[in-house]
């Protein structure tokens, strides 16, 4: 039965911003992955840059995705972390 109105989840504008949220979070995904290759691959990377490179990602992640410092420090910070104490044996 038909009730006149559109459901929220389905308007254009609605689906253009799912879509948008989506491109964003592919964007992330591809930079921490290009960061964290650059850390694990580059032999004449100091641990001063590859510091610096986690930290500007992290201000890169919340420009895109203000107010979601938290998802970062739970999902991308421990994988940067990890990889920093593999790669520079931090204890």
């Amino acid at each position: 039965m038909a009730t006149g109105h559109t459901e929220p989840s389905s308007t254009p504008e609605h689906l253009q911003e799912l879509e948008d949220e989506r491109k964003k979070l592919r964007r992330l995904q591809i930079m921490i992955d290009m960061v964290m290759s650059v850390i694990a691959q580059d032999p004449n990377l100091s641990i001063e840059e590859a510091s610096q490179m986690a930290n500007d990602a992290k201000r890169a992640a919340l420009a895109m995705f203000p107010d979601k410092e938290l998802a970062f420090d739970l999902i991308y910070k421990p994988r940067l972390q990890r990889l920093m104490r593999e790669r520079y044996r931090i204890i």
